[in-house]
């Protein structure tokens, strides 16, 4: 344990964990069931083309989650640009700011434009209350995040959207295994998208899948990701390749048996990092519901740096220096990254709750790859830190001082010539 400023790993003294730590490190499941069921795929030489992997692994889910519809899809931003389609979205949807950069983009890629709304800064989900001032006569849906596994306001969004006559879907790239009210996630607006990425608790190395009780838009999904074909030779709508493949669904499936086991060890670290953060001045552990379903999939951190004394992103910089490989999500908010930056250059001013979010949540790794121990010496690190915050902080402007004054002259340089 680091006892002195010099000895942190940012200042040359040795880094706390000898191998890096990743958030969103995969979980793999038991590897002798993928192993076998990849040698059975290869062995019937049905690689994709709605196997019976993916046949099977449809139904498990639809089952699991109580719906009428799962269709396994290639990754989820593709679900989404599916999903988007076969409601016929067009014109402006309202999204929020505060998301993976995918949920804006599967709508600009069909040139739909992602109409971005600010967030509850408790809940960090779309805010219902700021959305009627967004919609307008081109408003056609409303697309919101289930961030962190805490859904949305369901119940608001449904009004709004019923009231204003628009399409409601989410992005539940998050909320896989989670409840709300009791009611499993999946079950909300017209349609729900999961992400079953590497990254995610539930994995199918990449993949995705969209679950609705709408038989008439299951239907055209499943057209749709497959070319429009409803038959050998018969196109009958305009579609994509979203399929899912074998190897992917198998993974899927695999990671599925493991669900309870990934649960109990991500509650196991979301419990041990309540213990070892409470207490810290200036920093807020963010608070999952446990009398809902939760995946525990995020260690999720607000810090309030005028009571640190340290910036988020000079923690991050900390961190990666001990080999924790802490997050910064979703910096810096999709509405300044391009092209949203350039189409809605003040779009910051509506968005007081994203922009002040951006610069205070940190994500700390959580999964199968770490253990309590790790925890611990994570939260030592960070204990430390914030407690010599004045310090660490003028430390860290005096390092960078030289370094910056070489950059600029040699940017003067090279302008010079």
């Amino acid at each position: 344990m680091k006892d002195q400023i010099d000895e942190l790993a940012v200042f040359g003294g040795t880094p706390a964990f000898q191998e890096k730590l990743y958030v969103g490190r995969p979980n793999i499941g038991n590897r002798e069931q993928i192993l076998q069921r990849i040698a059975d795929m290869l062995d019937r030489r049905w690689l994709s083309n709605n196997g019976l992997y993916v046949q099977d692994l449809e139904k498990r889910i639809a089952k699991l989650l109580d719906v009428k519809h799962c269709i396994a899809i290639c990754n989820a931003t593709v679900a989404l640009e599916i999903t988007s389609r076969a409601l016929d979205l067009t014109g402006e949807v309202i999204v929020p700011s505060f998301t993976f950069i995918a949920t804006a983009h599967a709508l600009q890629w069909q040139e739909i434009t992602p109409v971005f709304c600010d967030i509850d800064p408790v809940t960090h989900c779309l805010n219902p209350w700021r959305i009627e001032s967004m919609i307008t006569p081109r408003t056609t849906g409303i697309v919101g995040v289930h961030l962190w596994g805490h859904p949305c306001n369901t119940e608001a969004l449904t009004e709004v959207a019923s009231k204003h006559n628009l399409k409601l879907m989410f992005d539940a790239s998050h909320a896989f295994g989670c409840s709300h009210n009791g009611t499993m996630i999946g079950n909300f607006g017209d349609a729900e998208v999961f992400s079953f990425h590497a990254t995610k608790f539930i994995n199918a190395f990449e993949g995705g899948a969209v679950v609705t009780n709408n038989d008439d838009l299951a239907t055209k999904i499943r057209l749709m990701k497959n070319f429009g074909f409803a038959g050998y030779d018969n196109v009958t709508y305009i579609g994509v390749n979203g399929k899912m493949n074998e190897a992917c669904a198998a993974m899927a499936l695999t990671s599925l048996e493991s669900l309870d086991e990934f649960t109990q060890i991500n509650y196991r670290n979301y419990k041990c990092y309540q213990s070892e953060l409470a207490g810290i001045p200036g920093l807020k552990l963010y608070a999952h519901d446990e009398a809902e379903k939760r995946n525990y999939q995020y260690i999720v951190v607000e810090m309030e740096e005028s009571v640190t004394q340290v910036s988020r992103d000079q923690i991050v910089k900390i961190l990666h220096a001990e080999n924790v490989m802490a997050r910064r999500y979703f910096y810096p908010g999709c509405h300044r990254m391009e092209p949203y930056r350039s189409y809605f250059p003040h779009a910051g001013l509506l968005l007081p709750e994203t922009e002040r979010l951006t610069e205070r949540v940190l994500v700390l790794p959580t999964g199968t790859a770490i253990d309590e121990s790790d925890i611990r010496l994570i939260c030592k690190i960070l204990r430390f830190v914030l407690a010599h915050g004045i310090s660490i902080r003028k430390q860290l402007q005096s390092a960078l001082k030289p370094a910056h004054f070489a950059e600029n002259q040699g940017e003067f340089q090279c302008t010079k010539h």
